[in-house]
């Protein structure tokens, strides 16, 4: 446990060091951790002997979800809703079409059998949410035509089709008697009233404020996300599909500093996927992945230049999708963790195949994330896609609490300059607006015409600022004996002095100036601009 540890702490500390790198390089970062798996494993450079499937495949089916949750949970159904229904139809009809057509390839091609080119193209129909995030994220692709939000609900929602497509294939290999109708009509009826019901459970139980505190809020989720997905799966429904739908729910609700939720799960979903595309290439025995090479890049050049175009074009020409866009959502079929862990649970279940399995998808997942991922910007600027005046952050539901609304309170006392003014003549700009003044116990809303009088306590309403990429704000303490305690502002070194925008000094905030004292005991708030530190 001790070397486990070890290396996990290893992981996590490399991803987080290289994280503002990752994001700026032209091909999906996701990829850097199959390679740090690799790098540490069997044949890498610390021969790290790894190849427990079964501990594999519980980390990264429980690591699924929460990537499954949390797409559902940033899922913008406001401003998804023009692509709802050729998204939904991908998702399931594409996912079907798509496996059927691998396992007809498969079996005319490579001379496998019928069931095993079906098991193949179960494994591989679906699209990666994961990937697909993080390339549209990282790289800012706001698409036209609402495609982004296309791709976004197809990917983070056509693994539970994927997963029970694996799950018949499997059945017929071993030899074991389904009804096929049955299973799926059960999977898919007990996952949609889970899904719904744990997620309006939630949101009832968080709007009673029965918590005691935000913190147990995010707890109270977590185990809402993992119940939901339980609970189906006791009754051999689709868990997957189940928290998906809770997630998209929950996200879609109006929630209570739902901001702190999305960065609690925004960092669990992120770490979910290294943990998973790290143990992938950690498990994998590369000296293994030549006997396989050829046939996984047939497949991948099949699903990316036929199956893919064909299945998105059948099925968006009825929804009267321009040929531009068609041929992005063709381009952006990437094949991820998901294939690869329904891998795992096949080559788990003993069913024998003519490849490995977990080889041949491991490749096919590699070539499709390095090509396709890397080449998905591009393509979408060739076919003049990509909207200049749109935000991809808005087909998120977190997006509008980036840049949410923060109150403050200010008291005024007497002197203060803006007692027996009208809040007309303060001349606030449009951003800053006084929501509330309470005057003597009594809270009331002002208008232009109100006039300040000393003792009232203002509450203001303005944006919060929040750290950007090259700006930060932090607070220092003015410890006793500091170099410019009990000094002016003005005597303290100019480089620091200009980044002091204010202090507070017990209950009071105070906006300095060049004579205002600096006293031990003060906060500091200080501006600090990175590109200055670096280049300093």
């Amino acid at each position: 446990m001790n070397e486990a540890l070890l290396l996990i702490g290893f992981v996590i500390l490399i991803c987080i060091l290289l994280s503002r790198f990752l994001d700026k390089i032209p091909i999906p970062s996701l990829l850097f951790f199959i390679a740090l798996g690799m790098f540490f494993g069997e044949n890498g450079v610390l021969k790290i002997p790894f190849d427990d499937y079964a501990i594999v495949n519980v980390i990264c089916s429980v690591s699924l979800i929460f990537i499954m949750f949390y797409g559902g949970f940033g899922t913008n159904l406001q401003a998804a809703k023009p692509v709802l229904a050729p998204s939904a139809v991908l998702s399931t009809l594409g996912v079907v079409g798509t496996a059927g057509m691998v396992a007809l390839f498969a079996h005319f091609v490579l001379n496998l059998s019928w069931l095993e080119g079906f098991l193949i193209g179960a494994v591989i129909s679906s699209t990666d949410a994961a990937s697909v995030f993080n390339i549209l994220r990282s790289q800012k692709l706001a698409l036209k035509y609402h495609t982004d939000s296309l791709l976004e609900i197809e990917s983070g929602s056509n693994d539970p089709m994927s997963y029970m497509l694996t799950t018949v294939a499997i059945a017929l290999l071993s030899g074991h008697s389904i009804s096929i109708p049955q299973l799926l009509i059960q999977q898919l009826s007990v996952g949609i009233l889970f899904g719904i019901a744990m997620g309006w459970l939630a949101v009832k139980l968080l709007h009673q404020q029965l918590l005691p505190s935000q913190h147990s809020h995010t707890v109270f989720l977590f185990a809402i996300m993992i119940l939901a997905y339980a609970i189906p799966v006791v009754l051999n429904g689709n868990g997957y599909l189940s928290v998906y739908i809770c997630g998209i729910w929950i996200g879609n609700a109006h929630l209570p500093q739902k901001k702190y939720l999305v960065h609690f799960f925004d960092v669990l979903t992120h770490v979910s996927q290294v943990m998973i595309f790290f143990l992938l290439g950690l498990l994998v025995t590369p000296v293994n992945l030549p006997a396989v090479i050829v046939p996984a890049l047939i497949l991948t050049l099949f699903l990316a230049f036929a199956a893919r175009p064909v299945i998105a074009l059948v099925l968006l020409l009825p929804f009267r999708a321009k040929l531009s866009q068609i041929a992005l959502i063709s381009w952006s079929g990437l094949r991820g963790a998901a294939s690869i862990v329904f891998a795992i649970s096949a080559v788990l279940s003993g069913v024998k195949t003519t490849y490995n399995l977990y080889n041949l998808v491991f490749c096919m997942v590699l070539l499709s994330i390095s090509i396709q991922g890397t080449l998905l910007p591009w393509i979408a600027k060739k076919l003049g896609m990509i909207d200049p005046t749109a935000d991809v952050g808005r087909t998120f539901t977190d997006y509008q609490e980036d840049s949410d609304i923060h109150f403050i309170k200010l008291h005024l006392k007497q002197h203060h300059p803006w007692c027996k003014q009208t809040i007309s003549e303060l001349q606030f700009p449009s951003d800053l607006l006084i929501a509330m003044i309470v005057r003597e116990q009594e809270p009331f809303v002002p208008n232009g015409n109100t006039q300040l009088e000393a003792g009232d306590l203002l509450v203001l309403a303005a944006r919060s600022f929040e750290d950007r990429e090259h700006l930060a704000l932090h607070e220092m303490v003015v410890e006793l004996g500091a170099p410019f305690a009990n000094k002016p502002l003005a005597e303290i070194p100019q480089a620091h002095a200009n980044r002091v925008i204010l202090l507070k000094r017990g209950i009071d905030t105070i906006i300095p100036t060049g004579k205002t004292i600096i006293k031990p005991g003060d906060i500091l708030v200080l501006a600090e601009s990175h590109l200055q530190s670096t280049t300093t």
